[in-house]
């Protein structure tokens, strides 16, 4: 017995959603697609009314923006089966297995994480910064890559989870704007004992934004980073964040940073941005969130 639940805001998903329906009714067992329209636009909502249409589908739709923890939790409320799944709306499924590989796996696992992939080749050049970001981090999202650090690459995007683990837990409300409430979320997982499975059964991630999105919601979720730093053992950039600090160069950092932070940002909205450089820029931004609270 399956919820799938898809949050959305402003996007049409109405393909996914289709797809999705036509495994549900083949599996030959109890299923459920809801999708969380989370405040969005009253002439948008029209995108996926699709669902209003096919059996075992519906919507929640709220008029006001709730945030991406608080429309997942409002999801899992309204499930009416012990497993849920759990789709980002950007999602694409090109495995006709792909729900039946996840009710196998809840057989015999509480939380199991499919992983997500990119297209070979980069739509155009207005997404080349999430592009090259995603397609290097492709590398490391294999079944076996992920299982070695199972909770660190816990990720939201396309995962199932007992119905009870998931309400024994909840994602942060707290955190209302973009970024990190999985991240917590595969922390408390840790904490509790939680078990994750990874499994080969991802998904095509379709919504690739423009270098100049990208790189705000970047800058977002860096600030929604520090308002829950407190909350979190440690990341990678925390990590060298810390470092930095304990080799006392970041004041020699930040006199760079503030010197080509400029020049950086040009390179991250250009054809050809540098990951290497959008590293940099992101640690030095967020040393600047730091410094302008101790203001």
């Amino acid at each position: 017995m399956l919820s799938i639940l898809i949050p959305t805001k402003d996007y049409d998903c109405h393909i996914l959603v289709e797809e999705l329906h036509k495994q549900g009714e083949s599996m030959g067992l109890p299923y459920e697609i809801i999708i969380g329209e989370d405040g969005t636009a009253e002439e948008n909502l029209r995108l996926n009314a699709i669902a209003d249409s096919l059996a075992h589908c519906r919507r929640i739709i709220k008029k006001t923006n709730i945030g991406r923890a608080a429309i997942r939790n409002l999801l899992a409320k309204e499930s009416r089966y012990t497993n849920l799944i759990f789709i980002d709306c950007d999602a694409v499924v090109e495995n006709n297995c792909f729900l039946s590989l996840y009710a196998n796996a809840l057989a015999t696992d509480s939380v199991v994480c499919g992983g997500l992939y990119h297209a070979k080749e980069q739509p155009d050049d207005s997404c080349s910064l999430r592009y090259r970001y995603e397609k290097e981090a492709d590398k490391l999202r294999g079944a076996t890559t992920r299982s070695k650090a199972p909770y660190e690459r816990f990720a939201t995007f396309n995962f199932a989870i007992k119905k009870d683990v998931f309400t024994s837990i909840l994602f942060d409300e707290s955190i209302i704007r973009y970024g990190h409430e999985d991240t917590l979320f595969g922390k408390e997982l840790e904490r509790r004992g939680v078990g994750i499975l990874h499994i080969d059964n991802p998904l095509l991630h379709n919504g690739l934004e423009d270098n100049a999105v990208f790189l705000a919601k970047s800058e977002l979720a860096l600030e929604t980073l520090f308002t829950i730093e407190d909350k979190m053992e440690s990341t990678p950039l925390l990590s060298a964040v810390r470092k930095l600090r304990a080799l006392h160069f970041e004041s020699i950092f930040m006199i760079y940073w503030n010197l080509r932070k400029e020049s950086l940002r040009r390179n991250l909205l250009g054809k050809k941005p540098s990951l290497t450089k959008f590293k940099i820029y992101k640690l030095g931004y967020y040393i600047s969130l730091q410094k302008k609270a101790q203001e």
